[in-house]
């Protein structure tokens, strides 16, 4: 298996030598010539399924999937419109009138209101902690399909997944992991025995605040058929745009997420020795009670490039410190070339009750950072002058 580096320019495996090209190129057609004119047999796609229509599969999205099922060290890779997409399609594939749905109490909001909206239908969603032992426990209790993240949001914890991983072979569960916080640098969940890995490529793996996607990369082939009939049947899948610009910025993926990592590191350390800062949550600080657990976990002492803090004071301070940076914009979303602050509580945290959000410790007073490429000082200066506002 080649380095992660080289999958993500060349694991695609494009390459037109009639033509001289090994770029691949954007396939922007809703439909295929069938049967194949040549043979008069139907035309096939490289999974061995017809070759009909773009909502089905299409080459340019294809190319992707090959790309992401290898930095996953997966067998195949289905690409979506969105990581919601890939995540519905997912909880569809395998939950019945009746089943149990696992998530954490601190996971992407969408992602849990789904799974909660999934009662109409009869399927019980479970909350539990993002702590793993709570996790572990809850496992127990019948469960038919469970949820992990990573790196949680917006507390940036780390959960122990190959030990809920362990647990759920054990109990016979399949684990669903949402490794996008951390990316495939740092970690592979199929390795360990999730079900699947999802990502919401519109994040790190897309890198540019540009493309909407989602992607679940598998371990068997049962598992990619059946996923793909979900997908063919609802609709789901990427478009060939999207897939074209997330090769372009998949292909930057491991330099890009090693800066942001490191500068991530020296912010978190900068803000934990800041007057106006009362707490830092970064897995690679010192003082981080995740730092062992990410150390076993991960596979280079990197840490990602999201940190959430605390400023002295309540919304009103957190409010100054968010309007008052120039150079890192505030807005959602995380994983981008540009560094972005985001409240946790008009965001991630919004649907939670009072009990919830104390319960995780997030606070009125709690900012997010994804931190980008630009210079790591002048991010530093753009935070100070901030916080001295308040």
């Amino acid at each position: 298996m080649r380095k992660p580096s080289t999958e993500a320019i060349h694991g695609h495996g494009y390459r037109d030598r009639e033509r001289g090209v090994f770029k691949v190129p954007i396939y922007q057609t809703a439909i295929y010539e069938y049967p194949d004119s040549a043979t008069g047999a139907p035309r096939l796609s490289d999974r061995g399924l017809d070759l009909k229509y773009s909502r089905e599969e299409n080459h340019t999205v294809r190319a992707l999937e090959r790309i992401l099922a290898r930095l996953e060290k997966g067998v195949d890779c289905l690409a979506f419109g969105s990581g919601m997409a890939a995540i519905a399609t997912a909880y569809l594939s395998r939950l019945n009138a009746g089943s149990k749905l696992l998530v954490p109490l601190e996971c992407y909001g969408t992602t849990q209101e789904l799974a909660q909206n999934l009662s109409k239908f009869g399927v019980t969603c479970v909350l539990a902690r993002s702590d793993t032992s709570e996790f572990l426990e809850k496992l127990e209790d019948g469960v038919s399909l469970a949820l992990v993240e990573t790196i949680t949001n917006p507390m940036i914890r780390v959960v122990d997944v190959r030990e809920v991983a362990r647990r759920c072979r054990e109990l016979g569960i399949p684990l669903i992991v949402d490794n996008t916080f951390s990316t495939p640098i740092l970690y592979n969940p199929l390795e360990d025995g999730a079900w699947i890995t999802i990502h919401s490529l519109t994040k790190y793996i897309a890198g540019h605040n540009d493309v909407v996607g989602g992607a679940i990369i598998v371990g068997n082939e049962d598992d990619a058929k059946s996923l793909w009939n979900w997908r063919r049947k609802l609709g789901s899948i990427m478009s060939p745009f999207d897939a074209f610009l997330t090769i372009r910025g998949v292909a930057t993926l491991e330099a890009r997420f090693e800066k942001q990592s490191r500068s991530a590191m020296e912010i978190a350390e900068f803000l934990e020795d800041h007057p106006k800062v009362l707490e830092v949550y970064y897995p690679g600080l010192s003082s981080s009670p995740y730092r062992s657990v990410a150390d076993r976990l991960f596979k280079r002492r990197l840490y990602g490039g999201v940190l959430s803090f605390k400023v002295r004071g309540g919304q009103r301070e957190a409010i100054e410190v968010l309007r008052g940076t120039e150079i890192i914009k505030s807005t959602p979303s995380l994983g981008g070339v540009e560094s972005l602050l985001t409240y946790p509580i008009w965001t991630a945290a919004k649907n939670m009750s009072k009990e919830q959000l104390d319960a995780l410790g997030i606070g009125e007073n709690l900012l997010r950072l994804s931190v980008g490429l630009e210079d790591v000082e002048d991010l530093k200066e753009d935070l100070d002058k901030a916080l001295s506002r308040i």
